[in-house]
């Protein structure tokens, strides 16, 4: 039987073993996710606080639906796109106004009983998240609507979203669920606990991914950093539907940050061959189309 609490050399042997099987070719070893370690950066390197957050909540829709669970982790990383380190997390439960959902429990492990009488400091998370000059999650446009709801300081930040805006396909993952993309990285960790997803997707973030050659992180700051326009394709003949969706238009139905139509978001030097292209192939004329410019303090938000 096997240690619960291995020595080193337990672990150097478990090691050698795993390697063993791996180079096999007839096995696949996950390592259990270790905690990223402290590191100095190098001199001369610019470095800022990062914020990644995740909720649990009763359901997917911010209008309606409450945070149950909310967990914040702060990193230290250069302008580079290194991390060099991460501090202690913030975690609370929350008791919602209605019994959690069955299917909510199912995935999350989280149930009424676990956070009766339990609340989030509201003041605790403002003064936890302020220092932050990047907040990140993993789909940020859930994540984004919930806690602006919960908390106005996640209004006056940038954000940005490590599900896409880092090519995972690209660097040759086929999926971008934060536990398929740990399994592919070769790693696993407690699923679907906020803490737990957060530090997990740290640990991707930091990684130097196998095509780019670069971090994860490094990705995310560059697509973060740039501008991107929202193209709204207003009174589109109902007939171009299919195409729009097959060009990756997404239908407006709340009508929260703009008109109830098809829309699309892309970057700055693709936008003017976009408009062309509706212009050409959609409308079949001149047309004077609704376009907003969206930066990180608007985006994945209600406001765009």
């Amino acid at each position: 039987m096997i240690n619960a609490h291995p020595t080193a050399e337990t672990v150097e042997d478990l090691e050698t073993m795993a390697q063993a099987l791996e180079r096999s070719g007839g096995y696949r070893v996950l390592r259990r996710l270790e905690p990223l370690t402290r590191r100095e950066p190098p001199t001369g390197v610019q470095l800022r606080q990062g914020l990644f957050v995740d909720t649990e909540t009763t359901g997917l829709d911010a209008a309606r639906d409450e945070i149950i669970e909310l967990a914040m982790v702060p990193f230290t990383y250069g302008v580079d796109g290194e991390i060099y380190g991460i501090g202690e997390a913030f975690q609370q439960l929350r008791q919602p106004s209605k019994p959690i959902p069955p299917e909510v429990t199912a995935i999350t492990g989280i149930d009424d009983a676990m956070v009766e009488g339990h609340a989030i400091d509201t003041q605790a998370v403002a003064a936890f998240a302020a220092p932050a000059a990047l907040v990140i999650a993993h789909n940020a446009a859930f994540d984004r609507k919930f806690l602006e709801r919960y908390s106005d300081v996640f209004n006056t930040k940038p954000w940005a979203c490590s599900m896409s805006e880092v090519d995972w396909a690209g660097e040759g993952y086929e999926g971008v669920k934060l536990a398929y993309l740990a399994s592919s990285a070769g790693f696993f960790y407690e699923r679907h606990r906020a803490t737990h997803d957060c530090l997990a997707a740290l640990e991707l973030l930091a990684r130097v991914h196998p095509v780019s050659r670069r971090t994860g992180l490094a990705q995310l700051l560059d697509r973060a950093r740039a501008p991107s326009w929202r193209i709204w394709a207003e009174n589109a003949p109902f007939d171009f539907k299919d195409q729009l969706k097959a060009r990756g238009y997404r239908w407006n139905a709340e009508a929260g940050g703009g008109p109830r139509a098809w829309y699309i978001d892309v970057a700055e030097a693709v936008r003017e061959p976009e408009l062309a292209f509706l212009k050409a192939e959609i409308y079949r004329g001149e047309i004077d189309l609704l376009t907003r410019r969206v930066d990180a303090y608007d985006r994945f938000s209600d406001r765009c």
